[in-house]
């Protein structure tokens, strides 16, 4: 097993009140030659698990397990069998490219030639040659991303932790970056966190997501999109305001609403609900202009919203 979580919980203490619960007694495990999505909303609990498996915090309770070592009492053997992307990549401005992974490699006890090899190696799979003369703080925030995972590759790692890697990176940039964790994806395990759920569908064929510190899914994305719940999602627009909201969650089967934008409703029913059916007869008795009107396919955005959005009737604004 190249990552197992093991009934992690981690606390923060908050002055005068009870302590945070930021991850509450999880448990997964990712398998060798993996890519697997992390995904949750901010303040989820993404980012205390990976600086957990990374040893970078401790566990209150649980611990993890990384390509067999433990987290609490093998944090060396941990570091080195891991690389490590953080969500805001810590790099040396004054730096050159090939000095500062010159650099990396040697805290992982690398030298002479072999470095040398590695170095240009990692320049060439991240699609630095241009920028491997230049100092870091010169180059844009995409290139810095591409120095982050190239240090982060250095030591030839078995597992790889990539908190949103992709981050600052422009369309270009993010099709390459793409092709370079598919790359390594056949190698090596990894595990990254994202907010862009077409990344998530384009590297990945499993996904976990965390929702308020636990597990809210875990599976193949083919299955999830499966055995989501079967929920019908429609986003209806009129042409003039809803005098009274409210009346969206007196529709058959109705589970909740939201409010996207002026006019703009987002409605989720029961299954086999004939929801578009009785939005177009609320309209006929309101007197409404219904302008818009769509049923949303079961996307992986979809089902991330329904497991990680609070299931309450919209009050009226």
């Amino acid at each position: 097993m190249s990552i197992l979580v093991k009934n992690l919980t981690k606390l923060y203490a908050r002055p005068g009140a009870a302590p945070q619960r930021a991850v509450d007694a999880i448990s997964f495990a990712v398998q060798p030659g993996e890519i697997v999505g992390f995904l949750g909303p901010n303040g989820a609990g993404k980012s205390t698990t990976m600086k957990i498996a990374t040893a970078y915090l401790p566990p209150t309770e649980g611990t993890i397990e990384v390509n067999g070592f433990d987290v609490r009492t093998q944090s060396i053997d941990v570091r080195r069998s891991l690389g490590y992307l953080p969500e805001h990549n810590p790099l040396y401005l004054d730096m050159y490219v090939k000095e500062f992974l010159h650099f990396a490699g040697s805290l992982h006890g690398l030298g002479g030639s072999v470095l040398r090899q590695r170095v240009a190696e990692m320049i060439d799979l991240v699609g630095l040659e241009l920028e491997q003369r230049k100092k870091i703080g010169q180059l844009s925030k995409g290139y810095r991303q591409r120095v982050g995972l190239a240090q982060a590759l250095i030591h030839n790692p078995p597992v790889l932790i990539l908190d949103e890697p992709t981050t600052g990176l422009d369309p270009n940039q993010l099709t390459e970056i793409r092709q370079v964790i598919r790359t390594i994806g056949r190698e090596k395990t990894v595990l990254f966190s994202t907010h862009i759920m077409q990344e998530v569908e384009a590297l990945c064929d499993r996904v976990i997501i965390i929702n308020r510190g636990k597990i809210v899914a875990d599976g193949q994305l083919s299955t999830l999109r499966e055995t989501a719940d079967g929920t019908i999602a429609v986003v209806a627009e009129f042409e003039q305001d809803l005098a009274d909201a409210a009346v969206l969650n007196t529709l058959p089967g109705i589970r909740h609403v939201e409010r996207l934008g002026e006019n703009r409703y987002r409605l989720v029913a029961d299954p086999n609900s004939d929801l578009r059916a009785a939005i177009f007869r609320l309209a006929a008795d309101k007197n409404l202009t219904l302008v818009g009107l769509k049923q949303e396919e079961s996307s992986l955005e979809g089902i991330f919203r329904e497991l990680t959005t609070q299931k309450s009737p919209m009050k009226h604004e």
